[in-house]
Formats: C-alpha cells, structure tokens, sequence
C-alpha cells in the first residue's frame, strides 16, 4: 500500500516544486520589473531637470540679450564707458586664433597617441600601462588645474610664451586631448578587426594596413571626436584667466604678442561689472556663444551621419 502511493507523493512535491520555482521566478521578474521602472523614471527625472535648467538659461539670455543682437556686436570693438556701442571684436578674433591652435595640436596629437595604443604598443609594458592610466586621471581633472599647469609651465617656466594667445592654445589643447584620443580609440575599436588581419594577410606591412584600412574606416568618429572636443574648448573660460586673457584688450589680437582675449572671458568680464547695460552685452554674447557651440555640434552629427559605416 505504501509502495503504491509513493508515486503519488514524489508527483504532488514536483508539483509543489514547479509551483514554488514559478513563484520565485514571478516574484524575481517583479523585482527586476520594478527596479527598472525606477532606475528608467530617475533617468527621464534627472533629463527632465537638466533641460529645464537649460531651457531656463537660454531662455534668459534671449530674453536679455536679444534686443542687443546686430553685426555690430561681432564688428565693433569693447569699451568700458559706450555699452550701446560695444561688442566682441577682439574677443571673437582671440576665441578663433586658440581654436585654430587646439585643433593644430590635438589632430596629430590625439589620433597618433589612439593609433599607438590600439594598433602597435605592447600593452603588458610598463609604460604602456602607464600611459593608459594618466590618459583615464587626465579626462576627470578640473579645467582650472591645467589653467595652473599652462601658467607654470608654457606661460612661464620652460617655455616661457608669456600672455600670449599661442599660450592658451596650449593649455586648452591639454584639457581636451585626453577626450581626442579617448574617443579616437573607440572609433578604432568599431572597425572590424577582419579589415586589418585581411590586408596583412595580402602582404602589406601593419603600417600599411593601418594607413590604407583602418584610418580612414574609423576617421568619422575621430573627427566627430575632435569637433565635440572643440565645441567645449569654445566655451572654457577658467584656464584662461590664469595664462593672460583676463586682459581687457580693444585692439585685434597677435597669436604671440602680448594681449588677448577670448569670447567666454569677455562675456565674464562684461557679467561683472554693475551696470545693467553690460549685463545685457553679455546675456548676448552668450547668444553668440551658444550659436557658435550648436554649429560646431551640428556639424558633428551631420559629419557621424554622412560618413558613419555599419559593419
């Protein structure tokens, strides 16, 4: 009699199992379901603020600045006693001249140092290691740190370049390169490895390959790389005030003479100062500045867009 009900035992404890297997399971899928909804209504939370307060910021500045809009503000000069008359001549020259020096550096510097690192260094020396690590701390060290280091050493120091604009062309170089080449690897890395091993497997030196295959595969997204790293640089004022463009300069600036200025220090300077008429001046520059940063943006996902591959 108990040998004949043993099978009905062991079927009603896999019954009891499957049940409590499916209720954990629903349990865990609730959890996971619940955690999701949070973690994503904290995401659209977070997203939802940050464009408020960006909304709000560019909001003002139209509201301020807008009655002061005109090819003047670009084409005339500053001046500390005419607000109605002012502009960002010099400042708008100044802002140019470091770009273009930025770009001249982080270029070769930023997809050269990515092409080592992804395609020839030995990544088990020392060296190597350590290079990776400074460029990771480099990425997260304050702007206003390198602002310090470009005084100490290319202002003064070693170089020695004085308040010059090729000075803040250095310093603002050395803030964005390590988000070039961070970038720069991560294009090398989304063109298929097939690419290069078939190109050596014809012959071709590594060089070669590299030149001929992988470069130009991973080109937009370096490129898209660099001009995001511009649209930042346009806008960093902290380092420069400490290698020589606090400078109230009204005449166009020489690349490696003294005096210079730059469009986001100018918008600070004119912030500053207690009249409501300069107030408005740099509620319109941020105008200027921000139309400067959206083209440069835009510029960078059209470029994504046109140029991107799918592997």
């Amino acid at each position: 009699m108990a040998m004949a009900d043993a099978p009905k035992r062991s079927k009603a404890a896999m019954k009891a199992a499957a049940s409590m297997t499916e209720s954990l399971s629903g349990n865990a899928d609730k959890s996971l379901k619940i955690r999701g909804m949070v973690f994503r209504s904290l995401l659209l939370f977070s997203m939802t603020i940050a464009l408020i307060a960006i909304v709000a910021i560019i909001s003002w500045a139209v509201v301020e600045g807008g009655q002061r809009l005109s090819w003047g503000l670009i084409t005339n000069n500053p001046s500390s006693f005419r607000p109605e008359t002012a502009g960002y001549r010099p400042a708008i020259l100044g802002s140019i001249q470091i770009i273009a020096g930025v770009i001249t550096l982080i270029l070769p510097l930023g997809v050269g140092a990515a092409l080592y690192l992804e395609q020839f260094a030995n990544k088990e020396r020392w060296y190597n290691k350590l290079i990776e690590l400074n460029i990771q701390n480099l990425a997260g060290v304050p702007s206003i740190v390198f602002g310090i280091l470009g005084l100490a050493f290319i202002v003064r120091g070693p170089l020695d370049l004085g308040f010059v604009a090729a000075a803040g062309s250095m310093t603002i170089a050395l803030l964005v390169l390590p988000t070039v080449i961070l970038s720069s690897r991560e294009a090398i890395k989304a063109v298929p490895s097939s690419l290069l091993e078939g190109a050596m497997a014809l012959g071709v030196t590594r060089w070669q390959a590299v030149w001929k295959m992988v470069l130009p595969a991973a080109a937009p997204g370096m490129l898209t790389g660099v001009i995001l790293a511009v649209a930042r640089a346009i806008g960093e004022a902290a380092p420069l005030l400490l290698v020589g463009a606090s400078t109230f300069v009204t005449f166009d600036p020489n690349f490696w003479q003294d005096g210079y200025s730059a469009l986001p220090v100018m918008i600070f300077q004119y912030a500053g100062r207690p009249q409501d008429e300069f107030k408005v001046l740099a509620a319109a520059g941020v105008i200027v500045m921000l139309g400067v940063v959206v083209i440069v943006n835009s510029v960078a996902v059209w470029l994504r867009a046109r140029y991107e591959r799918s592997w």
